[in-house]
């Protein structure tokens, strides 16, 4: 599991940053991408990395504003240009169908696979299938806006070959079946429960998204015990009633969830365009002093997010 940054900037593309999108690489879980946001040029910005749009099977929207949104319409219509490319679900808030479907019909774009709407008017469960869940909830923004929580299920824990020596049972399918917690029989009539041969189970890993919003009660939810928090940054610490008046949040807002709400490591992300070089910085210093586990994200940065218990 991993995550690229595409756009890392706020309101508008600047030589630095792109605006707002990124990817979670899942392609050793479900050989899958997802895409949070899609500004203006994600295209662009993907045509720099190893990403494949063949592999983008959904998108999750925060919010219709123009540098969240306005990179989709293209998108779609070159997907269609990657073969046979699957369907597509895109999830986001009432009027993004419109949007969407009003550009591809406005320029006469025909995209070559189905695409499937979400429209989320409340918080919830959004998405359960193939060992994750996601979940989303309103933030605090201009415009109706959605936070994220992305839940990797529990998975079994390791095959305690130590433990399994004494039956002297070859690689092969008798020690998959023990590692799926399986019954299987020796050839002698010996039964072993792989249940009795599994280490502790691993808990699966938690990224929460939160892209344009105030400082409001339901991104604690959104971000309790995640691995990874990305947290919009859009202004300095000392900035917080103009954030607040913009409906934003500041650098030291988003440490302040992260340290309040159990998580492992906060990207600083959504950077407004007047904090370039050393004044970017600064928000990571500020955030560092209440949360020292922050970074700054720039645009192309990965973060790996390793299984639980396979951590160096």
């Amino acid at each position: 599991m991993e995550i690229e940054f595409l756009g890392t900037g706020a309101g508008q593309p600047s030589k630095q940053r792109n605006v707002a999108s990124l990817a979670l690489k899942l392609l050793d879980e479900l050989n899958e991408i997802w895409l949070f946001d899609v500004g203006e040029a994600t295209q662009h910005q993907i045509l720099k990395t190893n990403i494949r749009l063949r592999k983008v099977t959904r998108i999750f929207i925060s919010h219709n504003h123009g540098d969240h949104i306005f990179g989709l319409p293209g998108l779609l219509a070159t997907r269609s240009f990657q073969g046979d490319v699957g369907p597509l679900t895109i999830y986001g808030p009432p009027g993004l169908e419109q949007f969407v479907r009003t550009s591809l019909r406005v320029s006469r774009t025909k995209v070559s696979y189905p695409i499937k709407f979400v429209e989320l008017t409340e918080g919830g469960l959004i998405y359960r299938g193939q060992g994750f869940k996601v979940y989303t909830d309103k933030l605090d923004h201009r415009v109706p806006s959605f936070g994220y929580r992305v839940v990797e299920d529990s998975r079994p824990g390791e095959l305690l070959m130590d433990k399994l020596a004494q039956y002297h049972i070859p690689n092969g399918p008798l020690l998959g079946k023990l590692k799926n917690g399986e019954q299987i029989a020796l050839s002698d009539g010996t039964v072993i429960n792989g249940k009795d041969f599994l280490g502790p189970e691993r808990a699966g890993r938690i990224i929460s998204i939160i892209y344009d919003t105030r400082s409001t009660p339901s991104i604690a939810k959104l971000a309790e015990n995640a691995d990874v928090l990305v947290h919009e940054s859009t202004f300095a610490g000392n900035e917080a009633k103009l954030a607040h008046s913009y409906y934003h949040s500041t650098a030291v807002e988003a440490a302040e969830v992260a340290r309040d709400n159990g998580v492992k490591q906060l990207c600083l992300d959504h950077i407004s365009a007047r904090y370039l070089g050393n004044k970017a910085k600064r928000l990571e210093k500020q955030a560092q002093k209440v949360f020292p586990n922050t970074k700054l994200v720039n645009d192309f940065d990965q973060i790996l997010i390793p299984m639980k218990g396979t951590e160096k």
